[in-house]
């Protein structure tokens, strides 16, 4: 299986996607649920949460 390419790499967050990712975080989605529908990758959507402190749950 190929890792998923993403042509946003190291690009600035856009206030958008940081309302989405509230948004979704706030549902209850997980990690690669968010990253895919953001279109970032999952390493780049943790990073940005932590960073703005936005509780992503854990899937079990």
């Amino acid at each position: 299986m190929a890792k998923e390419r993403f042509e946003r790499h190291k690009q600035p967050w856009k206030a958008e996607e940081a309302g989405q990712l509230r948004m979704l975080a706030a549902k209850g989605k997980g990690l690669k649920e968010i990253a895919k529908a953001i279109g970032r990758s999952e390493e780049s959507t943790k990073d940005f949460a932590k960073k703005n402190k936005i509780e992503i749950m854990k899937k079990r």
